[in-house]
């Protein structure tokens, strides 16, 4: 294999055209790439690191790193404005990597490429500035049931704003859109379609052509969320004859906070402006502004200047490898992958598209251990996956499942790293059958109702100082989570019960079931019975009780959980999505509080 500086692309396959599999799968050496990635050299938890979550960020190679400090360290000036040697310097590499960008994805002419922060806000731009340009009462926008949350809320906060209509494209079993229902769905009134390429919660490639030319045929336009498939596929925005394309830097092995929207320049020409600012006119007067012209119009303030330059660098970096390559070689191990999950006992693969990249999801059902559980565990081994519903609570919705665990690769991952996902699954599933087997704790002392936890303490401020103080002996994030875990591995088992009688918390990433009232005989007094499906979540639980249940509801009002849970330090060791999960739980107690507080006396 040549040097990746010295191979240069010669194939642009748009589209999910075939690469020429044989010849470039053996020009391909992964591990030859690998060594351009730092990171992936560490170990965690004093294992080599085996990183799988490719989906929500790629890791970033030497040239990238090297490019950002290079530019840090003798170019950095503002751009556009300045006659100073340095800020011209820096505005050509700015521009230059426009250029770069626009040959990436053949785009035909430079002002088509807007820089952005990333996909989310190249969403937002077109769905706030065509959306109220072009936007009324009547008008329909379709999205598909796949998409992530960043291209169905900006929708959806466009029809609000309008007065149009958001419509979904179904999905089979297998999260394939069904295009023909597609096809009858458009209309006069269709406007706008809005669709990923490629999944990130499922993996499914979609055929963008076919979909842009049956949109265009009615006079709708049709963006497209590129963010998953940029940095696997090669991108032709003229072949697919899409309207807008949107992706992120730090999905394509570049910098974070960096992405590119592509929109026709008649369409940009059109639209308003998304934000005011510096660099985006020609003249202002209070009277007047006169706009700049494309792409300045589009990217008001002090750019990402950096993150442009190392884009670029990572554009550079893919091109050289070429993606015939990576195409060949990633569909290799896809299907090595999927083969060597599939076979894991209780493992169900949910996603399973005829055509398919890059993703899998899947769920360990029997025995049934949960994505954040599992999450947790191969975190353990040094491998990272994600967990959760991936920003598209709807395609869980539509699969009748609340998360999943998602493994999603990259070039530089091997097969080794695939046989490491399994070998940990492998020992999990063990752990949980031997579980399994073992004499079960019974569910409740009565078929009807789950125990409601007596007082912890005198009140949840001396309940909290005891929780306090045991935290306190804990000095580092895994000895932290095996305490919460072994808490909820005291709690009654009662989850099939209360998901009978209570309705899900909402906001968790796991299910949830909380069931308050107020204790029998004792005015004012909350006490309340709860279970998850996922055993750190059941510890929350255990702490929220020992706070919480057998209390009076005036002090449990009055209690500042916040302000304990940053004296536990709480927020350094679980993450974001089980800190929202946390807090609806909490809002369900404060709300049950507040009722047992308002009863009056008999």
């Amino acid at each position: 294999m040549k040097p990746i500086a010295d191979i240069t692309d010669t194939s642009r396959s748009p589209g999910h055209a075939a690469p020429r599999a044989g010849s470039a799968l053996r020009d391909f050496d992964a591990r030859r790439v690998r060594a351009d990635f730092p990171i992936l050299s560490t170990r965690v938890h004093d294992k080599p690191l085996v990183y799988l979550d490719n989906g929500a960020t790629t890791q970033k190679p030497r040239q990238v790193i090297d490019a950002l400090s290079r530019f840090y360290e003798t170019q950095n000036a503002n751009i556009h404005r300045g006659v100073y040697q340095l800020s011209q310097a820096a505005t050509e590499s700015y521009e230059s990597a426009r250029h770069t960008i626009q040959a990436f994805i053949n785009a035909a002419d430079e002002r088509e490429v807007i820089f952005t922060r990333g996909t989310t806000e190249g969403i937002n731009l077109v769905a706030a500035s065509w959306g109220r340009t072009f936007l009324k009462p009547g008008d329909e926008v379709i999205v598909s049931a796949l998409e992530h949350h960043s291209n169905i809320v900006p929708w959806q906060i466009a029809c609000e704003v309008t007065g149009a209509k958001l419509r979904s494209i179904p999905m089979n079993d297998r999260g394939e859109l069904l295009l023909d229902d597609y096809e009858r769905m458009l209309n006069d009134h269709t406007r706008m379609v809005a669709v990923t390429h490629l999944s990130n919660a499922l993996g499914t490639i979609n055929d963008v052509r076919r979909m842009a030319r049956s949109a265009h045929a009615v006079g709708a336009k049709i963006l497209v969320d590129g963010a998953q498939w940029v940095a696997h596929h090669a991108t032709d925005v003229r072949d697919l004859d899409c309207d807008f394309y949107a992706f992120s830097g730090h999905k394509l092995f570049g910098p974070t906070g960096i992405g590119i929207l592509f929109g026709k320049r008649e369409l940009l020409e059109a639209m308003s402006p998304y934000q005011g600012g510096g660099d985006m006119i020609e003249s202002v007067t209070f009277e007047k502004t006169v706009y700049a012209g494309l792409p300045n119009k589009f990217e008001a303030g002090t750019p990402h200047i950096a993150g442009a330059v190392g884009l670029a660098k990572a554009v550079e970096y893919l091109t050289a490898i070429g993606f015939d390559s990576i195409v060949a070689y990633e569909a290799d191990l896809l299907r090595y992958a999927t083969g060597r999950l599939g076979a894991v006992p209780g493992l169900r693969i949910v996603g399973t598209a005829a055509e398919k990249g890059s993703v899998i999801s899947f769920l360990l059902e029997d025995p049934p251990v949960s994505p954040l559980d599992l999450g947790m565990r191969l975190d353990l081994d040094g491998i990272a996956v994600r967990t959760g519903h991936h920003c598209c609570q709807p395609v869980m919705d539509r699969m009748k499942i609340a998360a999943t665990t998602r493994a999603s690769i990259a070039m530089y991952n091997t097969r080794e790293d695939v046989d490491a996902l399994v070998e940990s699954l492998l020992k999990i599933v063990s752990s949980a059958s031997s579980r399994e087997a073992a004499p079960k704790q019974p569910e409740s002392s009565s078929p009807s109702e789950p125990p409601f936890p007596q007082a912890a303490a005198s009140s949840p401020a001396a309940a909290a100082a005891e929780l306090a103080e045991d935290f306190g002996m804990l000095d580092d994030r895994d000895s932290r989570n095996q305490y919460v875990l072994d808490l909820g591995d005291a709690l009654p088992r009662n989850f099939d019960l209360l998901k009978k009688v209570t309705s899900r918390v909402p906001g968790c990433m796991s299910e949830v079931y909380l069931l308050p009232r107020t204790a029998p005989g004792r005015h004012g007094v909350l006490e309340f019975a709860a279970d998850a499906n996922a055993d750190i979540v059941r510890g929350l639980i255990a702490i929220l009780q020992r706070l919480y249940s057998g209390q009076r509801a005036s002090d449990v009002l009055a209690f500042d959980i916040d302000r304990f849970f940053h004296q536990i330090g709480l927020e350094q060791f679980i993450s974001s999505q089980r800190r929202n999960g946390l807090a609806g739980m909490v809002a369900r107690i404060r709300a049950a509080a507040e009722a047992v507080a308002a009863q009056p006396r008999e």
